[in-house]
């Protein structure tokens, strides 16, 4: 039976889950700023509850971002230096994938525009579709002005958003038939994404645990 844990510090939430024995067990806390302090001991207290060593573990899944320049990398390093040390393979996961399978989880919805506020007048923006219980990419994603974001040519049906980017639903150039503003990527759908991942053999070693921020210049202001 595989093990799979999954963690996610991206965004105001810091969220962790398991996958042991065919059950999953996790841990979703809305905690600003405080993911460095906590996230090791949840970590610790999930493999206890569910009566798991962390060397039974096979890989460790992980949001990869776009999020919180600071989020993302406090999970790369957690994620890294546990892999490391166990020498277990990752499985980096897309945040804006996470937020879309978050949405089918509690919503079952089908297609799903998934986007997170970016700051600086700019809005992480992924479209997804349901294949087989699992949230796939449709098109790319990408960081954008709201003004600027589009759905996929050629796909009828209802589109859901999901994520902080639909605080700015006024400004972004397209509607959906309904929306969560509210949703934060969970270790939960982390979990699940990356299981079919793991099916599908696409778990990297520990130094492939890279951040996609899809922002060049993620320390510094925009130019006006």
């Amino acid at each position: 039976m595989t093990t799979l844990l999954a963690l996610d510090t991206a965004t105001e939430a810091c969220s962790v889950a398991l996958l042991h024995d065919g059950k999953v067990t996790s841990h979703y806390e809305v905690i600003p700023r405080l993911h460095a302090q906590k996230l090791l001991p949840m970590i610790k207290q999930l493999l206890a509850d569910a009566g798991v060593a962390l060397s039974a573990v096979d890989a460790i899944a992980f949001g990869r971002g776009p999020g919180a320049f600071t989020g993302v990398r406090i999970a790369i390093g957690v994620v890294q230096g546990l892999a490391f040390a166990l020498q277990r393979p990752v499985l980096p996961i897309s945040n804006l994938a996470a937020l879309a399978q978050g949405a089918l989880r509690e919503h079952g919805v089908q297609q799903v525009a998934a986007s997170i506020d970016a700051r600086m007048d700019e809005v992480y923006w992924g479209c997804y579709r349901a294949e087989q219980g699992e949230m796939r990419l449709v098109g790319q994603e990408v960081v954008v002005a709201p003004e600027r974001v589009s759905l996929p040519e050629g796909l009828a049906g209802e589109w859901f958003g999901a994520g902080t980017g639909w605080s700015l639903a006024e400004r972004l150039a397209v509607q959906a038939s309904a929306s969560d503003a509210a949703a934060l990527p969970n270790a939960l759908d982390i979990l699940t994404l990356a299981s079919h991942a793991w099916a599908r053999g696409e778990a990297v070693a520990a130094e492939q645990a890279q951040p996609v921020y899809l922002r060049d210049n993620v320390a510094t202001p925009k130019a006006r």
